[in-house]
């Protein structure tokens, strides 16, 4: 596990925005605690506040109550301890895989060799080799959302954050990275949040599962997921959890976890 992997602390967070002068709740009392290292998936139909949640984690947003704490420190804008991938990839089209990874490095104090030596090790971690000079419009959707997860390790994160990071995949190379992200938080050991519509994936990859109902999104529960890694879809085990986890959905499930 990486010395790095940090804690961290939701607590009674709430929030709110404002349209056309009512407020509307978005999260209500919100707690949860993710230890070093843990892997949580968080599964909530659209509108229930998963995205927005991390928002908050990872400092985009900062208008809330309640407290979001790393190892302790309430968590104060963006920072270079949280890293943070989205749906879509954000890749620079006009900058390389080495040269979009390295923008991770931005602000880091290290020294241009020391730059160049993270940024290579993380196109190993990813899988990338070979494709350090090529251009986005090169790649597959699969291969920049690998440029994308290297950019958000690249600065040796405390915590990953990952907002549907496989949503727009085909289900072949959404099935396939998923295996390579838990490769990867396996050798980084890195505290991960994923938000996902998929349970499937939810389980696959989580060490429990959060799942979130909306309007205003709230815990409704949290399952966990004592199944040793690496996973078998097909076992009885975790057909078990996988239902037990849309159960709390009801009637409402298929629809809209596939909104």
């Amino acid at each position: 596990m990486a010395n790095n992997a940090g804690t961290l602390d939701i607590r009674h967070l709430n929030k709110q925005y404002t349209v056309e002068g009512e407020a509307l709740p978005v999260l209500n009392d919100i707690s949860l605690r993710i230890e070093p290292g843990e892997f949580v998936s968080i599964v909530g139909t659209s509108g229930c506040g998963k995205s927005t949640l991390l928002r908050l984690v990872v400092g985009l947003e900062d208008d809330y109550e309640g407290e979001i704490l790393l190892d302790g420190k309430r968590i104060v804008g963006t920072s270079l301890d949280r890293g943070i991938v989205f749906q879509e990839h954000r890749l620079f089209p006009w900058l390389t895989v080495e040269d979009n990874i390295a923008l991770g490095l931005l602000n880091a104090s290290l020294t241009e060799g020391q730059k160049r030596m993270q940024v290579r090790e993380h196109i190993e971690l990813v899988g990338l080799q070979g494709f350090e000079k090529a251009w986005p419009h090169q790649l597959s959707g699969g291969m920049a959302q690998r440029v994308a997860i290297a950019r958000a390790l690249v600065n040796r994160p405390e915590i990953l954050l990952l907002d549907e990071p496989f949503g727009a995949l085909d289900a072949m190379t959404r099935a396939h990275l998923q295996q390579e992200l838990l490769r990867i938080w396996q050798a980084e050991g890195i505290t991960t949040i994923l938000v996902t519509h998929d349970v499937e994936e939810a389980v696959f990859l989580g060490d429990k599962v959060v799942v979130m109902e909306p309007r205003p999104g709230r815990i409704r529960r949290v399952v966990p997921v004592p199944l040793s890694h690496p996973r078998q879809r097909s076992t009885q085990a975790f057909a078990e959890i996988k239902d037990s986890v849309l159960a709390e959905f009801g009637a409402e499930t298929p629809a809209l976890l596939a909104a």
